[in-house]
């Protein structure tokens, strides 16, 4: 078992904050597929390219995306391929919520 230091939670909570706003998770989810531009995302996922630039640019700091200039365009990919599966592990559990206190529109517990 890996010993848990402060470098490794600070890297969970900037998962977690990532993870935290809508369109970061689905640019996330959409960069396991394949490296994208920011064009082609906010054409997949709805959204401004403004919104997507904004959003690659949190990311980036965060540490979970990378880019590369290639000619006049600039494609992210996932900074570690290993988040790739963590993500997809994480789609795989099954969590359980109370109805009362979490909906598709959000939670409301404190």
């Amino acid at each position: 078992m890996t010993t848990v230091t402060s470098t490794h939670s600070a890297a969970l909570a900037r998962l977690g904050h990532a993870l935290s706003e809508d369109v970061r998770t689905r640019i996330l989810l959409s960069l396991r597929e394949a490296p994208a531009r920011p064009s082609d995302l906010a054409e997949a996922l709805g959204v401004s390219k403004q919104v997507v630039s904004n959003q690659l640019a949190c990311l980036r700091g965060c540490g979970l995306v990378a880019s590369a200039r290639e000619g006049r365009s600039t494609w992210y990919r996932l900074a570690d391929p290993r988040l790739g599966g963590a993500l997809g592990d994480l789609l795989d559990l099954v969590v359980t919520v109370d109805p009362d206190c979490c909906s598709p529109e959000g939670c409301t517990c404190a």
